[in-house]
């Protein structure tokens, strides 16, 4: 028996292989924060930058009442001033009483929707 010589490579699968390697580097590079110059900064004795709060935890209790944090009873427009100070990067966690009447969650959704405000995380039980 004689055996046939191979003249030829056939490179089709491995250029398809290739074509899926590069799709998956080109997807993936996508998300590399690219560009970053790096900065020593100067330093100041003055005022230090205000830093804001990232997340303001607000709490509608079964009667309708609305605390801040983790006792401080405010009132809808005493809320409404904290997300104005917070400004729109923080974060509103809003943990409501199931026995709460609805109308107490729509003010607060109206506050914030009125201010532009879309950090918002409502905090369920898991079942």
């Amino acid at each position: 028996m004689k055996m046939k010589r191979i003249d030829s490579i056939n490179v089709i699968p491995f250029i398809d292989i290739m074509l899926v390697l590069l799709v998956m580097v080109l997807t993936t590079a996508t998300f590399v924060k690219t560009g970053l110059i790096p900065v020593d900064l100067p330093e100041a004795k003055g005022s230090a930058a205000e830093q804001k709060p990232s997340e303001l935890k607000l709490t509608i209790k079964k009667d309708g009442s609305l605390f801040l944090g983790d006792n401080e009873r405010v009132s809808i427009e005493q809320f409404e001033q904290k997300v104005v100070a917070g400004g729109r990067e923080m974060t509103v966690v809003l943990y409501s009483d199931k026995e709460a009447a609805f109308q107490n969650f729509v003010g607060v959704m109206d506050v914030l929707k009125r201010l532009g405000h879309e950090q918002l995380y409502v905090v369920t039980d898991q079942q």
